[in-house]
């Protein structure tokens, strides 16, 4: 999959992201990866279900991931969740 097809949800309003799965369908993706982690988690859900219901009935969920990420931060390693979401025509 080429990487021009994801979208990484960070704290942008939900239809942000809505805008940005119908866009890159309509330039003529077939494929789209959600990616999203920590609290974002929700949000990715929340976009592709938006996505799907309200605008692009057309799609269908492929495939979902999820995983650990280990991140550094000033307190030590801590552990995020992660998702992907793929989504196609």
């Amino acid at each position: 999959m080429i990487e021009d097809n994801v979208v990484f949800i960070g704290n942008k309003p939900v239809m942000n992201y809505v805008l940005a799965i119908v866009t890159q369908f309509n330039n003529g993706a077939e494929e789209i990866s959600v990616k999203a982690r920590g609290k974002a988690i929700s949000r990715a859900v929340d976009a592709v279900e938006v996505s799907r219901n309200r605008f692009l009935h057309d799609i269908k969920v492929k495939e979902i991931k999820i995983g650990t990420e280990k991140i550094e931060t000033d307190r030590g390693d801590s552990n995020v969740s992660i998702i992907e979401i793929v989504i196609e025509k």
